[in-house]
Order: C-alpha cells, then structure tokens, then sequence
C-alpha cells in the first residue's frame, strides 16, 4: 500500500514537471523539441533527424519551427538566457504530433514517456475544463447577485422616493395659510 502512494506521487512530480514544459504557442499547447529529446533521451539533433527522415507524418498542425519572435518571446517568459543553447529555432510539436513521434521513437523509453507525455496533456487539458466550469459557476454566482442587487436598488428607489414625495406633502402643510372669511378694510 505505502509503495503504490510512492509511486504515484513521483507519478504525479513527473507529470508536474511535463505539464511545465507544455506552451501555448500559436493558440495550441505545444512541447519544444530540446524538452521532448531530452524526456526521451536521446540528442534534439538525433530526433530532429527522425522528424526529416519522416516529414510526411508530422504537417503544420503537429509540428512547426518556431519564428524568432515566438523563440524570444518563449524566452522572456520563461527567463531563459540566450547564452549558449541552440543554434536552430526550436520545434515545436503538438499533442498529435508528440503521438506521431511514438512510432518513430520505438524503445521502450520513449514508449513509457509517450505515455506520460499523453497522460499531462489530458490532466492539463482537465484542469483547462475544470477552470472553465469553475469560472462558468462563478459568473453565474454574480450575475444573480447583481440581479438581486438591482432588483432591492429598485426597491430602495421607489422607498426614497416615497420620502421625497412625504417630505414635499410636509413641506406643503407647513405653508402659512390665507384666513378664511372676509377681509374688511378699516381704514
């Protein structure tokens, strides 16, 4: 029992630690390839060889090349320095495009990191959903509250002008009033 909370906990590290190299990059999520290398170990350069040798498999939509632009803006984010590191603009896989990499990547090291690689993509992808119900609820929650805000402001109103409208009717009863009867002159 205390060996699989064990493992599951460093199942859970090692997911955190993938989930942290997922990006969003042109509105998709996306894992560069110096991180996917190094989750398979092997060379960037060995699995960017792979890639070219199989173009057909990987298309715009599972992977693309960085801009520089999109490199230095990755970079300012993540405060990575641009000492050093590579000489290429980096690639840039997508969910399927990390699928399509399994089959070209057959040991059983990349097997088993494909695995967890799919497994942050889907507990990323919950968390995303769980967010946006969580947000769905709230703004529901606040909608209401000014609903029912709104609808006592109004009742307030009409109460205030109801006091204004006593306050006039007051006022107007104070004022001298003419004496009733004839006025005689006695001059």
């Amino acid at each position: 029992m205390e060996n699989s909370i064990i493992i599951q906990k460093q199942e859970n590290i090692i997911e955190l630690a993938i989930i942290q190299r997922i990006h969003e990059i042109r509105g998709v999520k996306v894992m560069l390839d110096f991180d996917l290398a190094e989750q398979y170990e092997v060379e960037t350069k060995n699995l960017n060889l792979s890639v070219k040798r199989n173009l057909r498999r990987f298309p715009p939509d599972f992977m693309f090349q960085l801009t520089s632009d999109e490199w230095s803006n990755l970079r300012l984010q993540n405060e990575t320095s641009s000492w050093g590191g590579t000489r290429y603009l980096p690639y840039a896989f997508t969910e399927q495009g990390i699928a399509m990499l399994s089959g070209l990547l057959n040991s059983n090291i990349a097997i088993d990191t494909n695995i967890k690689i799919m497994r942050a993509f889907v507990a990323l992808r919950q968390y995303v959903l769980n967010y946006a119900e969580l947000k769905h609820e709230l703004d529901d929650f606040i909608r209401e509250t000014h609903s029912k805000f709104d609808q006592n402001e109004m009742k307030f109103d009409a109460l205030f002008n109801l006091f204004d409208e006593y306050i006039a009717y007051k006022k107007e009863l104070e004022k001298p009033r003419n004496p009733i009867g004839f006025n005689v002159n006695r001059d």
